[in-house]
């Protein structure tokens, strides 16, 4: 019993468990495509909204173009922050828009632009990786309505994609940190991956000094590929009414 006690966390969660997930679909009402996520003691609310322009260089390629904004409120966390964007959340946002844009074909847009809002309500760690889940629940959804209006035929969308925290705590390898797991880990990465298990982008690094093995560095990233399958069977529910109708096979 001893041993296995390591495999455990505050929260009670296995080391390679989930936080439990609950998605709002169309939260806010004027926006094309909404959620309200919540990944244990974290939401965020995610919407999409569509553009009829792009930037010049989308222009020149003749694509459109998604990109995302990222912002905490100032008692989403312990201590009021400064409503002030930091590096941190330019850094964030580049790493939503990427994500989304690795599973849309941009030609398929036309010339239009698709806006990611995420908006960290209640920051509990992991608000990166839930701004993904839902920018990409809030992007399917806005997509989803240009096809009902006949703008395309076939549908933008290519695969799914999740993104899950992987770290080190206490020298025991865990996914979807808290932010005291995450405060105290010796090291954590992000893991960003699709339904079909192909990596989007991995990032991260160490803590407080030391270093990664590759051997452990490898471990982490196939947990949090399982993990992001998991959340990806929960996109799965979340939209089935959607997937069925625009007759998809993810």
């Amino acid at each position: 019993m001893g041993a296995e006690k390591e495999f455990f966390r505050e929260d009670g969660r296995r080391f390679d468990e989930i936080r439990e997930v609950k998605i709002e679909l169309n939260y806010i009402k004027w926006a094309e495509g909404s959620c309200l996520i919540s990944l244990g003691d974290t939401r965020v609310i995610c919407t999409a909204s569509i553009l009829n322009t792009v930037p010049a260089f989308a222009k020149e390629k003749g694509i459109g173009w998604i990109f995302a904004e990222y912002s905490m409120l100032p008692r989403s966390v312990d201590v009021r922050t400064s409503r002030t964007q930091s590096g941190r959340s330019y850094e964030i946002q580049r790493i939503i828009g990427r994500a989304l844009r690795a599973v849309c074909d941009l030609h398929l847009l036309q010339e239009r632009t698709i806006a990611i809002d995420c908006d960290v309500i209640q920051a509990d760690g992991s608000t990166r990786c839930a701004s993904i889940i839902g920018g990409f629940i809030s992007l399917f959804l806005a997509l989803y309505r240009l096809w009902k209006d006949g703008i395309f035929i076939t549908f933008p969308i290519t695969q799914l994609v999740s993104a899950v925290s992987c770290g080190i705590v206490n020298g025991v390898k865990m996914v979807d940190l808290t932010y005291k797991e995450d405060s105290n880990a010796e090291c954590d990465i992000t893991v960003i991956s699709t339904n079909k298990g192909y990596l989007v982008e991995v990032h991260g690094g160490v803590e407080n000094g030391g270093f990664i093995t590759k051997k452990d560095f490898d471990e982490l990233v196939e947990m949090g590929i399982s993990a992001n399958m998991k959340y990806i069977e929960i996109e799965k529910k979340v939209l089935e009414p959607y997937i069925k109708e625009l007759k998809l096979n993810f």
